[in-house]
């Protein structure tokens, strides 16, 4: 009766996920036809055409409140373009990376074959060595800022503004800069390396079927005072999300490609971390979904809300996370600060040596966690799923874990982390999610369904 029940849950979101892609805002100019074989002018498959207009479903979490969200939905003919390089994504993006945030046009952008956040303007790809200042040098740096030599002191003088103008150079490199009303659309295959998408001020903006990896830094800073041994801090996310409404990032895979952290060195004594986030929503960004999206492989993933001053992010950081994986991943699952933050139906897999916690329940956030399946492998313990960062309660229902060893069960995460942990986190977050699409599955349902529709290349393309 239980393979009954998942399996028609299995069926009712499997159309729930997709059959948006069946039916799309038409063109501006009255639609496309489709030739005899299923392409249209531009190379485009009359599927791809559709895909590139359908906006956020109705109710499909917070970025469904109020206006929706369509993307670039309404883009005339001119404004529909295909790239397959940096020059390009530019260039439909408005033709200049500094100004183009601004750019408010309606646009549908679809991403051919691998888009490299270092190419230069000639086609040839960049090294760090090409974006260091000249007065720049890690061995120089490291000698420098030694704890043994330099102490506990935040790093100043000519060699940390000469790594501060060298991240200057790889910011105007290796950041684009997305506008308004943009739908960006992977082709099947397509892939963002080495760059990061900044959202900023990004407004009706919908990122789908790409998959990102390696958003590397070439110059972390040093940290002396972070954690009793200090720590290296990277700067760039795969995507960034700041001052910007009704987003949806949908159908994504990111990883860190063949570049893990695990392969970083040793610096100073603490690991070389070269990369930061893969979706940070913060300085007062909200009505975000995210949705169908796969995480794999990585240290931080997510996190909502970047500072804990009391301030303009209050009553902001409004996103939904359901149907996505977070696969061999480490913390901030999400982590999150001040927002309302509904997570449901997602499937995590958590183990390793480096696991530090899923869920971070930060300064006021209002975190409900739902229907969600844990798969847990013999070093992570039920109760670390949960992370006090300041936080005071956390909503918890409906979830289900496995154990290394152990059968699937349901599970009080907040029940589980207050045995465990002083203080005690509250059970109740204050707040009741009303925007959530398709059915709510069982949590035993989530692992099936998940693993067949997330990612990037599991949309009809």
């Amino acid at each position: 009766m239980w393979k009954q029940t998942v399996g028609a849950t299995m069926i009712a979101v499997t159309l729930a996920a997709t059959s948006g892609s069946a039916a799309a805002t038409p063109a501006p100019d009255g639609g496309t036809a489709a030739t005899a074989d299923g392409t249209t002018d531009g190379g485009l498959s009359w599927a791809a055409r559709l895909l590139g207009r359908q906006p956020l479903p109705a109710g499909d979490g917070w970025a469904a409140e109020g206006t929706g969200t369509t993307g670039g939905a309404a883009a005339t003919p001119e404004q529909v373009h295909v790239v397959a390089n940096r020059a390009e994504l530019v260039a439909a993006l408005g033709g200049d990376n500094a100004t183009n945030r601004g750019n408010a046009t309606p646009k549908i952008i679809y991403v051919r074959g691998v888009v490299d956040g270092f190419e230069g303007p000639d086609g040839t790809v960049l090294d760090c060595s090409d974006l260091a200042d000249p007065e720049y040098s890690l061995p120089a740096y490291l000698a420098a800022y030694d704890p043994a030599v330099w102490g506990r002191l935040a790093p100043s003088g000519p060699l940390e503004a000469a790594r501060v103008r060298s991240v200057t150079n790889q910011t105007r490199q290796t950041q684009i800069n997305v506008g308004p009303n943009t739908t960006i659309v992977g082709l099947r295959g397509a892939r963002l390396t080495g760059l990061t998408l900044m959202l900023d001020g990004a407004h009706n903006t919908i990122v789908r079927n790409l998959t990102f990896d390696d958003a590397r830094d070439c110059f972390p800073a040093w940290s002396p005072t972070d954690g009793a041994a200090g720590n290296w801090n990277s700067q760039y996310d795969q995507i960034s999300v700041r001052r910007s409404e009704h987003v949806w990032i949908d159908h994504n895979t990111f990883t860190d490609g063949d570049n893990p952290d695990s392969s970083q060195p040793v610096h100073l004594g603490r690991p070389y971390q070269v990369h930061d986030g893969s979706l940070d929503v913060t300085h007062t960004a909200s009505l975000v979904t995210v949705s169908y999206n796969r995480f794999v492989g990585r240290d931080k993933v997510m996190l909502i809300g970047s500072s804990n001053t009391v301030g303009p992010d209050v009553g902001r950081l409004k996103v939904s996370l359901h149907h996505n994986l977070f696969d061999g991943v480490l913390q901030r699952l999400p982590r999150v600060r001040f927002g309302q933050v509904d997570v449901w139906n997602n499937h995590y897999r958590l183990a390793g040596d480096g696991f530090e916690y899923a869920i971070g329940v930060g300064v006021q956030s209002a975190v409900v966690a739902e229907h969600n399946f844990f798969n847990l492998g013999a070093d992570v313990a039920v109760d670390d799923l949960l992370y006090d960062w300041g936080g005071t309660a956390v909503t918890t229902r409906g979830n289900w874990v496995r154990a290394a060893g152990d059968r699937a069960r349901p599970v009080d995460l907040v029940g589980a982390y207050n045995a465990a942990h002083e203080p005690d986190l509250a059970p109740d977050a204050g707040w009741t999610p009303t925007l959530r699409r398709g059915p709510v599955l069982p949590a035993p349902a989530v692992p099936a369904v998940v693993g067949a529709l997330a990612g990037a290349d599991r949309l009809p393309l």
